[in-house]
């Protein structure tokens, strides 16, 4: 059987699994990624992980501005594709897209749809305190993630994991999926199905603000939004004024009124909340390096029954 000729759509670290498993099935023929970026103080243009992996390997790197002016459509059917794969690409495809390759546009998606549908299926799975998570094999149409599945992984979510953690093991995932279920597919073998109506959950894209410990939520509420918004964008209150960031924490025993120290010393620093208490482990006032709490509390007393931070 002749290898088929493979596009792969993608951009960033989640996604370089998925590409490398693809050397292995066809003949990768062209890579699409996001455009060039500015990046970091020096604002320097900045490559994408997928465009660096796809240039250590030869292959020819397209980056359109646009997908629908002019039709990148055009400039994809030259390249004669048998299919096209994306994965986290961070564009909708339009309708002539999905429809070039012979055998369509393929999605390798963080979740087990249609349960996370959208930009940040990672973490809101750990936000929302969900035991599993898996990988999606999917036929692309010209929805947000509600294409018939072909396949899937599953995951458990271990009580301690952080999106960092997860999407390093999901990004693996991916990569054995396609490997197991794309072949299968390219011979006819693999019938998509259609996400079920019911189950249906956005996951939205993070801003910034989602990381602020509202003091006022229950503690389980909090002690896993720390860990879906690690690394980015951080959970952080403010103490006194100052940014003040959490990196660590684990829920207590006790409670009052939301924001109210309840103990604080060696162990940690204890907050009531909502329903309960967060036991602050490891924490990162305004211009200081990480450090436990009990480091903090060595330098700045803490009486419990104050409200120094904001609720």
């Amino acid at each position: 059987m002749t290898r088929p000729r493979i596009v792969f759509m993608g951009t960033p670290e989640f996604a370089v699994s998925s590409l490398a498993a693809l050397f292995d099935i066809g003949d990768v023929v062209a890579v699409v990624t996001q455009p060039d970026k500015p990046k970091g103080r020096g604002q320097a243009l900045a490559i994408s992980p997928v465009k660096a992996y796809a240039l250590e390997r030869g292959v020819p790197v397209l980056q359109p501005q646009k997908l629908r002016t002019p039709p990148f459509s055009e400039e994809l059917r030259k390249l004669a594709p048998d299919v096209a794969v994306v994965t986290a690409y961070g564009k909708i495809l339009p309708k002539d897209l999905l429809e070039t390759p012979a055998k369509g546009c393929l999605n390798v998606h963080a979740s087990l749809l249609p349960r996370f549908r959208g930009a940040a299926p990672i973490q809101w799975a750990i936000a929302h305190g969900d035991k599993e998570t898996g990988v999606a094999f999917m036929v692309m149409d010209e929805g947000l993630d509600t294409g018939p599945v072909l396949a899937e992984k599953r995951l458990p979510i271990a009580p301690d994991e952080t999106s960092a953690t997860l999407h390093d093991k999901l990004s693996k995932l991916g990569g054995e999926l396609l490997r197991e279920c794309l072949p299968a597919y390219l011979r006819g073998e693999l019938k998509p199905r259609p996400q079920p109506s019911e189950g249906v959950v956005l996951a939205p894209i993070i801003e910034k603000e989602e990381g602020k410990l509202d003091f006022t939520r229950p503690a389980v509420e909090l002690e896993r939004r720390l860990r879906a918004f690690t690394p980015w964008p951080g959970a952080f209150t403010t103490l006194e004024g100052k940014l003040f960031k959490v990196h660590r924490a684990q829920v207590g025993q006790g409670g009052g009124a939301p924001g109210t120290v309840v103990s604080a010393g060696p162990q940690g620093l204890e907050v009531a909340c909502g329903e309960g208490s967060l036991v602050l482990l490891e924490v990162q006032p305004e211009g200081k390096r990480v450090m436990t709490a009990g480091e903090f509390l060595a330098g700045r007393k803490l009486a419990p029954g104050s409200r120094p931070f904001e609720s």
